[in-house]
């Protein structure tokens, strides 16, 4: 196989690896008086592109995120792909739901009281 092949190979392998096997978002999660609160770090996204869920005693995060510029790299270390994370929360979290985003963090409240089913929330920039 040609080198210029090869290298189409290795990007087109990679590409795959990326949108099939989506990133894993740390989160942290810790209660106030008033809500429930999880923040993810999710460089290289933007607001619109991050859709999050809640359900009773589930908390859902995907996140679309763009892809490389065309350069020659002399070190490449980013993954380009979706994001994704699901975290269990107590039964009490979720009823109202709101998301914030900036600095490459999210940030989502979830107010006392259980979800009526699924709740979503953009985030505001």
């Amino acid at each position: 196989m040609s080198e210029i092949g090869e290298e189409l190979q290795t990007r087109l392998g990679e590409a795959v690896e990326a949108a099939t096997h989506p990133q894993h978002v740390p989160v942290n999660l810790y209660e106030t008086d008033e809500a429930l609160v999880a923040v993810a770090p999710l460089p290289g996204v933007f607001p619109h592109d991050i859709d999050s869920a809640v359900e009773p005693r589930r908390l859902t995060i995907n996140a679309a995120m763009r892809t490389a510029a065309p350069k020659e790299y002399l070190l490449h270390e980013w993954t380009y792909g979706p994001y994704f994370r699901e975290v269990e929360i107590p039964e009490d979290f979720g009823a109202q739901v709101t998301a914030s985003f900036g600095n490459g963090q999210l940030a989502i409240q979830l107010g006392r009281g259980t979800p009526d089913g699924r709740v979503t929330a953009k985030p505001r920039s």
